[in-house]
């Protein structure tokens, strides 16, 4: 029974895996990547390289001179928006609401929008606009396209994710089950030993980042457990939305929907306003500042709390009077078990906590993670090819079940980073004044995959795993030679400049391009197991016995006369 229990969960393991497989190497190369958005999203924007050398500002210096900025650009604005430099985001971000009136009408067949918005990237030292930059859409993409997809509505993305995340739960409780020996044989490798390598390969990455695995997969699926589970909110809110937003989400609780009285006043001074909500967090500063109805006797300033190494989502904030700067009421700090226990999983999913340290290690639990997930996909194509032997052995084909999957293969596993890579250079080659730019970068990234998929599924062996794997290493390899060449700022000039947020993702793409070329090489020279090399010796004196038979038997000079 004990041993009918395992076989059971190794094939629920097996298939759990591999029905979604493809899906989830892409969930988890983009979530990966979403640990540096930040980072990614300036690398794609040469134009701010210079500015992000400035020396770090006075917060309550950078947001008068955003202020100052937003009163000149957005006077007539609902809403004005600016994000402080930080760490990872060096400069003064700015952005409001565009007025109806001033909004352009939606094109033939576009579907209205209820607001449109403006933005504005600021030297925070000065106050002043730093060269306008490219559209793009950055690092977002990758974060938006892990768990929303693309080309379709995200609530069906964010159901087939979800979808995919159970059966990753599944595949992983199985795994655990499954594999009694599971920490003893992450101490084992053996390499060139055919199916055994893959899942030695496939257990260690597995093992590696076990606690990481179960986590990430977990708290991927409570961020939007209101998407799949919404029975217990309909049963205690019915249809009480604002009641339900202002105690699961005591963030979202410091903005005002209050409309303009429209009896003008001015805005009061937001550095005193800065001044008491640092006492009232005991000291930590602040990181974003909101203005609703600037300029009117109904303004509301709201500022939101630097939560530094908080391990929870939910944010702190304080709304003030913005005619008085009376205080009006705080948000995020007395929370319910259940939402903090809620904010401290989406937190733990979305790793803003982490230092720099910390969110590489998460970083490098991702990348084991898309190990895992494809040594997994590639173990079942190794088990599978094994009952074709002597099929193979005597010329004959594999199935179109095994054909189908080798060639989702190499279209998901070795597509997927030569498509990451096109992304790239798309940034950096395609014209800057173009219209739609964003959506030309993402449709070249999407070209590239489907065009590296269909190749697969057209010829799914190893010469076209080790074309793909080495041009999507060459093209990661020589990111670091574009940047300079298209106005950003290169190795020569970062590393000496301590600039990490450029350096490192120049090193990094070196580091990926040389895996994937040192794939590929491997793939290239990979010689037969030794299984294979018997079998192939067996057909070969087979056929030379079948030829020997079929020739004409001489008879010896004086036989039979």
């Amino acid at each position: 029974m004990k041993e009918g229990f395992r076989q059971s969960m190794a094939w629920l393991h097996t298939w759990s895996g591999l029905l979604v497989g493809w899906v989830l190497f892409m969930v988890f190369a983009g979530g990966t990547s979403a640990y540096f958005r930040d980072e990614i999203s300036l690398w794609m924007k040469p134009e701010l390289h210079a500015a992000t050398a400035a020396p770090p500002a006075v917060p309550a210096q950078a947001v008068a001179l955003a202020l100052r900025h937003l009163q000149d650009k957005a006077a007539g604005s609902p809403r004005w928006s600016i994000e402080l430099p930080s760490e990872r985001e060096p400069l003064l971000r700015t952005g409001w609401t565009v007025p109806q009136a001033a909004a352009s009408a939606p094109r033939t067949g576009e579907r209205p929008r209820r607001a449109r918005f403006a933005s504005a990237t600021l030297d925070p030292a000065t106050g002043q606009p730093v060269a306008a930059p490219r559209e793009t859409r950055g690092g977002d993409f990758f974060y938006r396209l892990h768990f929303d997809l693309h080309y379709m509505s995200a609530i069906w993305g964010r159901w087939i994710v979800g979808f995919c995340a159970m059966f990753m739960l599944v595949a992983i409780v199985s795994g655990i089950v499954t594999h009694k020996r599971i920490f003893k044989d992450f101490f084992t490798f053996r390499p060139k030993k055919g199916q055994r390598s893959w899942l030695d390969a496939h257990n260690a990455t597995a093992v590696l980042a076990l606690p990481y695995h179960l986590m990430i997969t977990y708290t991927g699926l409570v961020t939007l457990m209101f998407l799949y589970m919404p029975w217990g909110q309909e049963a205690v809110y019915q249809d009480d939305r604002t009641t339900f937003i202002a105690e699961v989400f005591p963030s979202s609780a410091g903005f005002s929907n209050q409309k303009a009285a429209g009896v003008p006043a001015p805005l009061v001074p937001v550095e005193p306003l800065m001044r008491e909500a640092s006492t009232a967090w005991h000291g930590a500063a602040v990181s974003r500042v909101v203005v609703n109805n600037p300029g009117d006797a109904t303004a509301r300033v709201t500022l939101y709390r630097h939560e530094g190494g908080k391990l929870s989502a939910n944010q702190s904030s304080m709304t003030f009077d913005g005619a008085s700067g009376r205080l009006l009421g705080r948000a995020g700090e007395d929370i319910a078990p259940a939402s903090d226990t809620r904010g401290v999983l989406y937190g733990l999913h979305l790793g803003r906590f982490a230092h720099p340290l910390l969110r590489w290690l998460f970083f490098a639990s991702g990348v084991a993670g898309c190990v895992m997930v494809a040594t997994g996909l590639l173990l079942w194509s190794v088990k599978e090819r094994q009952k074709y032997a002597k099929a193979l052995a005597r010329g004959g084909r594999v199935g179109w079940g095994l054909r189908l999957v080798d060639g989702l293969n190499v279209g998901a596993i070795a597509g997927l980073p030569l498509a990451m890579a096109v992304f790239f250079w798309a940034n950096r080659c395609v014209p800057v004044g173009i219209a739609e730019r964003p959506a030309t970068e993402i449709a070249c990234f999407f070209w590239a995959w489907g065009l590296a998929a269909v190749a697969g599924l057209a010829w799914p062996a190893r010469r076209m795993w080790q074309v793909q794997l080495a041009l999507g290493g060459l093209l990661f390899a020589l990111l670091p030679v574009l940047n300079p060449l298209s106005g950003g700022m290169g190795l020569l000039a970062s590393l000496p400049a301590g600039e990490w947020r450029i350096a490192g993702f120049d090193l990094t793409a070196i580091a990926l391009g040389a895996g994937l070329l040192a794939a590929a090489w491997y793939v290239g020279k990979r010689k037969p197991t030794a299984k294979a090399r018997a079998a192939a010796a067996h057909a070969k004196a087979e056929a030379e016995a079948k030829l020997l038979a079929a020739e004409p038997r001489l008879e010896p000079a004086g036989v039979g006369r």
